[in-house]
């Protein structure tokens, strides 16, 4: 008969191989196939459920094939809001059931959305960044503007200086496309009190006239409303002449638009004749465009005007940068956004459309909706994209904030990982950080590992490439440490091999290391074949991680359940080995009756131990073995070898029989437990 200490080493030190020769089965291989074929037509959790083979390999894949019969329960698990604590999965004891709600986004997470929570939020921190940079610019602008003035001693040198023309533009409210320079020249060597200037000589001898038209064209428009008014209340007169009626209403109403327009026309006029006017007198030139002996080119009096008509002309800049205003355009934003489902539906909503483009720097009010539109379907992946032909910064920040593919639908998120990845890396920091504390150092540490958290959440969110990612040794060491692997024995060349892996093949690099833990960092990262970031690949309800990680949880839980089927003692020693590294305090181990078993028969401990009260048992599992020594495998394996060896005495006239009491530890018992009793242990509250 084959011990349980030599089957389990057989195993544990030809993992690979064990779990190939599973995989190749012809019946794990259909199952994988056809998992591999169907989810990708999930969209709902009934969609899962209804189906009994997609349902069941996924269950099995996170070890709860025992509750698949409880639908109602495991529906709320994957309905569960992971980012909640309070929320249903949260609160069970058995992280099996958050693994597998983490597994699949019915809920969040990956799903295909406009914006994720951090591009929300990015975008928002960059649209309050943006208008403090503008009225930080506008100052900036006025502050130079009053040095140089003063340094300007002809009419073409202040036109040559751009920063000074621009100002002085805006202040005036001129158009610089609408107006040669040379008659801007002419307007600023003028002197209004002089009737023979160029500015009175060619615009304001014109304002006579068109005053005159402009009395007219407004007579005409007061005159054709009450036309329309006559006409339409003539219109419910007995006898009236409905038809004829409709057409004069009709004329009437295309005379109204051209008198409006030619009103509209008249005021421009006039308007620019007044900034002429004005801009002539806010100047000393003189008709040559020089300046008097002794004289500067404006008064402190006029220095102080302009000054004001230019923040009057940026009057919305300074508006929109207004703490009411900006809450109000980002309480907008945040609820519009959420409804908007397509590259139309963004165009189409201006308190998403506004936002997001003045969030970047351009202007909505002069930017091409079909360029916005082009920008927004671009592949960032692909250098020749439209966005790139751009070359504008601008619009390629607009293009990654946003999630749209090629014909302007949701896609998933640009991100080199996603949220739910994120959160899962940070808790696991926290908690390898706090193993190695002592009961004194807790608080501290704890506090600093939730400051480097947050610090690796802020990081990861601007890591665009593999290289990027790899540059940063802070980040790396991070994901290392949540890992539970040493930083200092893992080199930056070695992670390099790991990245560039093809994760689908299972001979590359990385799926050939002896660690399966350097494959799953890489694989909760999301770069494209040339190192850069992709948008997150989905399968229906999954990850393309996650899918590779259910897929790989069958093939062990296959792989457990068969040698189970043998010896239920390697099937408990494979069961420990591969969860000792989510193990963080003796409760963990006295939660799951499996691990609690291996403990007891590790350390040769009574059976009855478990009627004990839990905090006694939790100061035996203390007292017998170190929580932070199941981080290191070797300590682990150690462990396990002594288990093997413990196992085999204790059962020594079962071990090898077809069936052993131990496999209740994995099974539901069928009716000798009620079905509320399980959901009850399920809900058992973490101490």
């Amino acid at each position: 008969m084959v011990t349980t200490y030599f089957s389990y080493n057989y195993i544990a030190h030809n993992l690979k191989q064990s779990l190939t020769r599973v995989e190749q089965q012809p019946d794990v291989a259909r199952e994988a196939a056809y998992y591999k074929a169907n989810i990708g037509k999930v969209k709902t959790v009934d969609d899962l459920m209804k189906d009994y083979r997609l349902y069941h390999y996924a269950t099995k894949a996170y070890g709860l094939e025992d509750m698949a019969y409880a639908k109602a329960f495991m529906k709320k698990v994957l309905e569960s809001n992971l980012s909640d604590p309070t929320s249903f999965v949260n609160k069970l004891v058995d992280k099996r059931y958050r693994e597998f709600a983490a597994a699949f986004s019915f809920t969040g997470g990956a799903k295909p959305v406009a914006q994720s929570e951090n591009q929300t939020d990015e975008m928002i921190g960059l649209y309050t960044a943006t208008k403090n940079s503008q009225v930080d610019a506008l100052a900036s602008d006025s502050t130079y503007y009053s040095t140089e003035i003063g340094n300007i001693s002809s009419a073409d040198q202040l036109l040559n200086n751009d920063r000074l023309r621009n100002y002085v533009y805006s202040a005036f409210g001129l158009d610089e496309s609408k107006w040669p320079r040379d008659t801007i020249s002419q307007v600023l060597r003028s002197d209004p009190s002089d009737p023979n200037s160029y500015v009175n000589i060619t615009f304001a001898s014109q304002l006579s006239g068109l005053n005159a038209q402009l009395a007219q064209a407004q007579s005409d428009v007061s005159a054709t409303n009450q036309k329309i008014a006559d006409y339409t209340a003539q219109l419910s007169q007995p006898g009236a002449d409905v038809p004829q009626l409709n057409v004069q209403i009709l004329v009437e109403k295309y005379h109204l638009d051209s008198y409006s327009k030619n009103v509209s026309s008249l005021n421009d006029q006039i308007g620019t004749i007044g900034r002429f006017v004005d801009l002539a007198g806010a100047f000393e030139f003189s008709s040559d465009g020089s300046l008097p002996s002794g004289v500067s080119a404006q008064t402190a009096a006029n220095i102080t005007i302009t000054k004001q008509k230019f923040d009057a002309s940026k009057a919305a800049v300074y508006d929109a940068a207004t703490p009411l205003s900006e809450a109000l355009a980002i309480t907008h934003f945040r609820a519009a956004v959420l409804k908007v489902n397509s590259v139309q539906a963004f165009v189409s909503t201006p308190d998403v459309y506004n936002f997001a483009l003045g969030a970047v720097g351009l202007d909505p009010a002069t930017a091409s909706q079909a360029t916005i539109k082009a920008v927004l379907e671009s592949d960032l992946n692909d250098p020749k994209s439209f966005v790139y032909t751009l070359k504008d910064d601008r619009y390629v920040k607009l293009a990654r904030d946003f999630n749209f593919d090629a014909k302007g639908n949701l896609t998933t998120p640009l991100v080199a990982q996603d949220s739910s990845d994120v959160l899962d890396i940070a808790k696991s920091y926290v908690i390898a950080a706090l193993r190695d504390a002592s009961p004194q150092q807790q608080k501290a540490v704890r506090e600093q590992a939730q400051k480097d958290a947050t610090s690796y959440q802020e990081a990861v969110a601007d890591i665009g490439s593999v290289s990027d990612l790899l540059a940063n040794r802070k980040v790396i060491d991070f994901i290392l440490v949540a890992k539970g692997l040493d930083p200092k024995k893992v080199s930056t060349e070695f992670l390099k091999k790991i990245f560039s892996s093809d994760l689908s093949n299972p001979k590359s690099f990385a799926n050939t290391q002896s660690d399966p833990r350097f494959a799953e960092i890489a694989g909760t990262f999301n770069f494209n074949s040339k190192g850069d970031v992709a948008r997150l690949p989905m399968l229906g309800p999954q990850k393309g991680d996650h899918f590779r990680e259910t897929q790989a949880n069958y093939l062990q839980q296959s792989l457990e359940q068969q040698q189970g089927d043998t010896n239920p003692g390697v099937r408990l020693a494979l069961y420990f080995q591969r969860k000792a590294g989510e193990i963080t305090s003796a409760y963990d181990i006295l939660a799951d009756r499996a691990l609690s078993e291996v403990f007891r028969t590790t350390f040769d401990l009574p059976d009855s131990m478990a009627a004990m009260p839990i905090d006694q048992q939790a100061k035996f599992v203390d007292r017998f073995m170190k929580i932070k020594d199941l981080s290191d495998p070797a300590k682990v394996e150690k462990l396990l070898n002594r288990f093997s060896a413990m196992y085999d005495i204790r059962n020594s006239e079962s071990t090898g029989q077809a069936q052993s009491p131990l496999l209740s530890l994995f099974q539901g018992s069928g009716s000798g437990i009620s079905d509320s009793t399980f959901l009850a242990i399920a809900k058992l509250q973490s101490r």
